[in-house]
């Protein structure tokens, strides 16, 4: 089999575990989620996810892995002091670039 179908089948795979997912979510919650314990896990997942998603690569996304974990504690720092996201984003690419500097 070439390549090419693997990922045609792969492809197809994924598709048919999200569409069974969605169509099961669908077709057994038809009622408002009134479990407050259920809809705060609801609430956070896309939070967590993108949180899982996103840590790793700041890490991984600098020649040093020690500038990427400053870089993230900058970044933490200046949005606890109330910086916007421009102030954020501009804090942790100014500490990278000081940081791959040292490092």
């Amino acid at each position: 089999m070439s390549a090419n179908l693997y990922i045609y089948i792969f492809i197809l795979f994924m598709a048919l575990a999200t569409y069974v997912c969605r169509v099961f979510a669908f077709t057994v919650v038809r009622h408002p989620i009134e479990n407050r314990f259920f809809q705060s896990f609801l609430y956070y997942v896309p939070y967590v996810t993108l949180a899982v998603m996103t840590f790793p690569a700041i890490i991984e996304a600098t020649n040093s892995p020690i500038a990427g974990a400053g870089a993230l504690i900058a970044g933490i720092i200046a949005a606890g002091l109330g910086g916007n996201l421009f102030v954020v984003a501009g804090t942790c690419c100014a500490s990278v670039f000081l940081l791959e500097l040292v490092f």
